[in-house]
């Protein structure tokens, strides 16, 4: 059960996929989520995840499909007499060719294909036994604006586009902090070489610079610190280990003058019989309170059910976390968070203050990987409902 302190702005989301255009007449909005938020002067903006698909018809003459046999995966002639009912379309970014989109049909009775989940197919190797996971959706970056948080404009065209081999699946789950005066915007690069996270920076959100990789694979949920420590900066991170029992957790990366790219060790890990006992990841960027650092995560529990606590760290050394939730401070519980693409699922990439304080603040958040909804909560509230580690 939830602690009873978030206040959701509306009963509806805000915004749904039928209000954002196509990237492109192939594609169709599948879901609008997960955007990092920001309060610039008088306006909040959103940069939302935008994921589409391909429109659902017959394959066209000359359609490609991936050949899966070799090492890495090559576009080849799908050939005829396959229709709709017989393969899954994917989008990706040819990037050894002119980097145009591709949409690509996968037949459904490839030997080793698995398509149980809803967000990406599974590939197995019949003889190597090797995995390729493909996403049946392809992501870019799209803002919003609001003056009054509540009612958005969109933008008709991306802000963010995949680029390049690192992006050919797509951009996901973008993350803003302003440090220095300037927005670091950190978002998931998902490519066949596996998940990494690149770093954008801009300082009005219209304009976008690229700084490239930030994390290797496969890393994703990194949310950077607003204040430098140490004379470096600060991240979260959500390493995603192929090894022993996957154990996926926050980490927390930050600068040590003894370590040439510093100190990664783990800080908010997934608890035995918990809320959060699968999977902790970040989800808001953290910010400075009175008690210390504030994080809003996501846990995952056995069912797969996704839910947003929180962690207090130490003001002066964050790597020492002080409390945490005891229980969600927000769950899926309205009609369009527990039903969707992915249902049961209430996830965060971003909040902003609503006072000049800080006191209280607007939680922006994904629902069921289909829209994009808000809680409001005290900042007190939250952390007076902690459990001191």
């Amino acid at each position: 059960m939830a602690l009873d302190i978030a206040r959701r702005v509306t009963s509806e989301p805000l915004l749904r996929p039928s209000d954002v255009h196509p990237s492109h007449p192939e594609l169709e909005v599948v879901s609008v989520l997960n955007p990092a938020a920001a309060r610039v002067g008088d306006e909040i903006v959103l940069l939302l995840r935008v994921a589409e698909r391909p429109v659902r018809r017959d394959p066209p003459a000359g359609a490609l499909t991936l050949d899966l046999s070799g090492a890495h995966p090559t576009l080849m002639p799908l050939g005829r007499g396959r229709g709709a009912d017989d393969v899954v379309p994917i989008t990706l970014i040819d990037g050894d060719a002119t980097e145009r989109l591709q949409v690509v049909y996968l037949p459904k009775d490839l030997p080793g294909l698995d398509l149980r989940d809803p967000r990406g197919i599974t590939f197995t190797h019949p003889t190597t036994h090797r995995r390729t996971i493909f996403l049946t959706q392809f992501s870019h970056l799209r803002m919003a604006r609001s003056r009054d948080g509540l009612s958005f404009e969109v933008d008709d065209i991306p802000a963010v586009y995949p680029h390049g081999q690192l992006e050919e699946y797509g951009c996901e789950d973008p993350r803003a902090t302003c440090v220095g005066g300037e927005w670091h915007v950190t978002y998931v690069s998902v490519s066949r070489v596996g998940i990494t996270t690149s770093l954008l920076t801009t300082r009005d959100f219209t304009r976008f610079t690229r700084r490239g990789v930030i994390f290797p694979p496969d890393q994703k949920d990194v949310a950077l610190f607003p204040e430098k420590w140490r004379g470096g900066y600060m991240a979260l991170t959500r390493p995603m280990p192929s090894s022993f029992d996957h154990v996926l957790g926050i980490w927390i990366a930050c600068a040590d003058p003894d370590l040439p790219f510093g100190r990664h060790e783990p800080l908010v890990m997934p608890r035995t019989g918990k809320w959060d006992e699968r999977q902790t990841g970040a989800s808001t960027t953290p910010f400075r309170t009175s008690c210390g650092w504030l994080e809003i995560y996501h846990g995952v529990d056995t069912d797969h059910r996704y839910t947003l606590g929180a962690v207090l760290l130490d003001g002066d050394d964050p790597t020492r976390v002080v409390a945490r939730s005891p229980e969600p401070i927000l769950m899926p519980e309205l009609p369009f968070e527990m039903e969707g693409l992915f249902g049961n699922v209430v996830y965060s990439c971003g909040h902003v203050p609503l006072d000049d304080d800080g006191r209280r603040i607007r939680v922006y958040y994904g629902a069921a990987d289909s829209c994009v909804a808000a809680a409001d909560f005290d900042v007190s509230e939250i952390i007076a409902t902690l459990e001191r580690v």
